[in-house]
């Protein structure tokens, strides 16, 4: 009978081949934990920032913008942007009660346009907030009780309940939080259904020639603007930078669709070339 030797244990816990692979499991148990402590990023602007940390720094934007904002949205599209926002109001038509949610709705240039819904302005932006207060005294809904103030994150409107809004706006915000797609989900959420979720944002330019000049007048134009009349061209380089970050048409319509949302056509218009977009999107 042939006789099978065993090596001793410890012969075989200092063979080059173990202790080999003892060293790569190790290693690669280390790159995996490294992983699992490093931050997730996102961007802000063309910068990559930990995902913690863009709230803070698009907060310290508007904060500093605050004051100036409305007459900044003037110069810098030479006033356009109150016919988009015309548009916008236009193609949402709230009828008499429709009780509306302006999320991002900032200095309250939106919902000004109209006096018949019941509002909730949100935002998550305290200094915000207080200049469209003051506004507020001066727009149609100036001694009414259908607009109330919310501060709070697009992201979590913890304030706001399941399907109890009939529209909800968002006008060139949704691109400064930080996770769009759940912005989207949340809209979804506290709408009605056969509710709507509207939004007015900056987009792609397809025409070249038209997006060579954008470029210039975005990037040499809109900072120099923001330095003269606010006194700040940080946080206006950085809001062109964020147009140019955010999805283009196509994607976005999507974004919406894959919330729950059914759309009418393409689900966009475009303004000005594309300048900017209106999205539409049904809760069914």
């Amino acid at each position: 009978m042939s006789r099978v030797f065993l090596a001793p244990r410890r012969v075989l816990q200092s063979t080059p081949i173990l202790s080999c692979a003892r060293r790569t499991l190790y290693s690669t148990r280390q790159q995996f934990q490294k992983k699992d402590n490093e931050p997730k990023l996102t961007h802000f602007g063309f910068r990559d920032v930990a995902e913690e940390d863009k709230e803070s720094l698009v907060h310290k934007v508007f904060a500093n913008v605050a004051s100036k904002y409305d007459v900044m949205n003037d110069a810098m599209s030479m006033g356009i942007h109150r016919v988009w926002k015309d548009q916008f109001i236009r193609t949402m038509a709230p009828g008499p009660g429709t009780k509306l949610l302006d999320v991002a709705g900032g200095t309250g240039k939106n919902i000004h346009r109209d006096s018949t819904a019941q509002v909730t302005m949100v935002d998550i932006n305290p200094h915000m907030l207080e200049e469209g207060k003051k506004r507020f005294q001066s727009s149609p809904y100036a001694n009414t009780n259908q607009t109330n103030f919310l501060v709070q994150n697009a992201e979590h409107l913890d304030d706001i309940p399941d399907e109890s809004v009939d529209v909800y706006t968002i006008a060139f915000g949704i691109r400064n939080c930080t996770h769009v797609d759940r912005v989207v989900k949340e809209a979804h959420r506290v709408l009605k259904r056969g509710g709507r979720f509207m939004c007015l944002e900056f987009s792609k330019v397809d025409n070249p020639i038209i997006g060579k000049f954008y470029d210039i007048y975005s990037f040499d134009i809109i900072p120099a603007l923001g330095q003269v009349i606010a006194n700040d061209r940080d946080s206006y380089q950085y809001l062109v930078e964020s147009i140019r970050k955010f999805p283009p048409q196509e994607e976005f319509a999507q974004m919406i669709r894959d919330a729950g949302f059914s759309t009418v056509g393409k689900g966009y218009e475009d303004l000005t070339f594309g300048v900017a977009a209106i999205h539409s999107g049904y809760k069914i």
